[in-house]
């Protein structure tokens, strides 16, 4: 009895197929497309698409074509495979630049771009592409609608990169490359100036170059520790407020302290 549900969907599969082939033999274009606004409306895309592409060459010089093409390429998003969706609202753009419906697949392709971004973890190309696309419409398209959404994307985006350098600084920190640890948060601190979290990225250089300067040979030992020190000054004159204030200061103790035993032992 249990594969009774699956010999019902074969057989339903088998008959799907059938009926697909019987309208795709048709030598009736305007059949074909009726039936693919059927499945469009349905949201059968994979049906709907494959009728779409079968007429266009039909209605390639006719007026249908531009509603047809931007259902297409709505086919090929709606199915999720957003890389050849922007492609396709890239290439409607190209075709049919003064289309009233040029706007929003403008959107569409940077959006496309944003669907294919990936966890913080992963090559984020996409995700840049993504920001530069939604930058280019809000500059090109100024009294859109879509600007708040473009924008808010953006923010996104950038709050993903931010989060992928910041897991590499770590790692390097934790991987005890405090060198490169210091550097990548110092990194932070410029790549994100509007970020809520400056000051604890600041610290952690700070800590960072603490390390290294104490991993470092003696003769180089009192010149890190300087550079240690002056990195926490410019903490406390830039976040005066900040909670970590009391542990920056400590490291200025503790840098002075090891500059003091240093240059008794000489």
């Amino acid at each position: 009895m249990r594969f009774v549900p699956v010999i019902i969907a074969l057989f339903l599969l088998a008959s799907c197929s059938k009926s697909m082939t019987k309208i795709l033999k048709s030598p009736d274009p305007e059949y074909k497309l009726r039936v693919a606004e059927k499945y469009f409306v349905q949201k059968k895309y994979s049906k709907a698409q494959i009728l779409f592409e079968d007429v266009m060459p039909y209605y390639k010089t006719r007026p249908e074509f531009q509603d047809i093409y931007y259902k297409y390429a709505y086919c090929a998003y709606n199915q999720l495979d957003y890389l050849n969706a922007e492609n396709l609202f890239k290439t409607f753009l190209e075709i049919f630049p003064n289309s009233t419906k040029a706007e929003e697949m403008a959107y569409m392709r940077a959006y496309s771009y944003y669907k294919q971004s990936p966890k913080p973890e992963l090559d984020q190309t996409n995700t840049i592409k993504a920001m530069g696309m939604m930058q280019v419409f809000i500059n090109t398209h100024p009294s859109s609608e879509r600007n708040k959404e473009a924008a808010d994307i953006i923010e996104v985006c950038r709050a993903k990169l931010e989060t992928k350098d910041y897991r590499g600084a770590v790692l390097y920190y934790n991987m005890g490359q405090f060198r490169a640890a210091g550097v990548a948060f110092t990194t932070l601190v410029t790549a994100y100036p509007e970020s809520l979290k400056l000051d604890e990225y600041k610290l952690m250089a700070i800590k960072s170059y603490y390390r290294f300067a104490e991993m470092s040979i003696e003769e180089k030992k009192a010149e890190r520790y300087e550079d240690v020190i002056d990195a926490c000054h410019e903490f406390v004159d830039r976040f005066p407020e900040s909670k970590f204030r009391k542990e920056v200061e400590e490291y200025i103790t503790l840098s002075q302290t090891n500059i003091k035993n240093l240059n008794s032992n000489t």
